[in-house]
């Protein structure tokens, strides 16, 4: 009897311990939402004081618009947002010179970011989240900007029209200036988006400077249209009018699944390709500056970046607390097979590639107007 009753003691004892333990796992399990609130309550409360913040996003529309108006039932503050490239971004702020009529900047490649902050457009922010970043690459090293996800650049292309033209799906950087591709290639617009402006800093720091540039030239001949910004090629690959187009492949991987385009399919080049870093940043003088500050605590926690996979964004995302779109490793994309792209390369000097290229292309031509 003696030897049951110990069983049933050392039994109970064990259920007592494992009920110990989920409550105390129950108590650390705290949403992340609700632990980040009580560390920033001060800031909290002045954003408030504020009510409003107006947001500049390169994104795509329908992920800005959901993360505006998760902030907004968040902390109920008035959430203002309008859809522009980030060249369009860039150079609103620089006509505005320090009196922007923005707060924050969220979504788009860092280059145009960098060269904001190089001329002082950007205000400084250390952060409480940026904890939660995967590295230091994912941020201005000086806080002028923060990275929430990361995109491939490369080729997505319409099997359909391939098919019908008799022509092989082009597999690396080189093959996109072949004869037989001339005016089937769309390319976003260097003068305004971030995503051109990628692809020139790739190409020159793949081939050199000037090869780099007469690469771009070589190719404009086989350039049909440039569009105002980086996703737009993407959204007329399904359709046929677009035939092959550059682009980050996560803007294919929301033609194909959300828009049920099967006739797309997306290649990395098979000699390598460069990253986007999605950021999101403060334009100095805004005139909300405490919500402009929630706002990047925001931007940098689940409960935006989690949002970008149930509205058609499908980027990997750079933050240890996230959860990763499982669809874009379906497709096979790896965001860590890319080249060592120097973005300080690309900070100092991208303003000047920019002229370069276009003097290159004799100033261009109405494919390149921005109105």
């Amino acid at each position: 009897m003696k030897k049951y009753l110990a069983i049933i003691l050392s039994i109970l004892m064990v259920l007592g311990l494992l009920a110990g333990c989920g409550s105390s796992e129950k108590k650390t399990d705290e949403p992340a939402s609700a632990a980040q609130d009580g560390e920033l309550s001060e800031l909290i409360a002045a954003a408030k004081a504020e009510g409003k913040l107006v947001v500049y996003g390169s994104c795509e529309e329908e992920y800005l618009a959901a993360a505006c108006e998760k902030f907004q039932e968040l902390y109920g503050i008035e959430t203002q947002y309008q859809r522009l490239s980030t060249g369009e971004v860039q150079s609103k702020v620089e006509e505005e010179k320090g009196t922007p009529s923005g707060d924050v900047w969220f979504g788009g490649t860092t280059d145009p970011y960098n060269v904001c902050a190089a001329e002082g457009l950007l205000e400084a922010y250390e952060a409480k989240n940026a904890s939660h970043l995967l590295g230091s690459a994912y941020r201005d090293p000086d806080g002028y900007w923060y990275g929430i996800y990361k995109g491939i650049l490369g080729f997505m292309v319409n099997k359909d029209e391939l098919a019908r033209l008799n022509l092989e799906a082009p597999k690396d950087w080189a093959d996109l200036t072949k004869p037989e591709y001339e005016g089937l290639i769309w390319l976003s617009n260097y003068n305004t988006a971030g995503t051109a402006k990628l692809v020139i800093n790739t190409m020159i720091q793949k081939y050199g400077h000037d090869e780099g540039i007469q690469y771009l030239v070589d190719l404009d001949k086989n350039v049909q249209v440039y569009t105002k910004s980086g996703s737009g090629p993407s959204k007329n690959v399904g359709t046929g009018e677009c035939v092959i187009g550059i682009g980050f492949l996560h803007d294919g991987i929301t033609q194909i699944v959300d828009n049920g385009y099967g006739n797309i399919e997306l290649i990395i080049p098979s000699s390598g390709t460069s990253f986007e870093i999605g950021a999101t940043a403060i334009f100095k003088g805004c005139q909300h500056p405490n919500a402009a500050k929630l706002w990047i605590e925001f931007a940098l926690s689940p409960d935006c970046v989690n949002l970008a996979k149930d509205n058609g964004s499908y980027q990997f995302l750079v933050l240890d607390n996230a959860e990763q779109p499982a669809v874009a490793a379906e497709f096979g994309l790896d965001p860590e097979n890319v080249m060592d792209y120097d973005f300080e390369d690309a900070k100092q000097n991208i303003k000047t590639y920019v002229e370069e290229v276009m003097n290159a292309l004799g100033g261009g031509d109405d494919r390149f107007k921005t109105e």
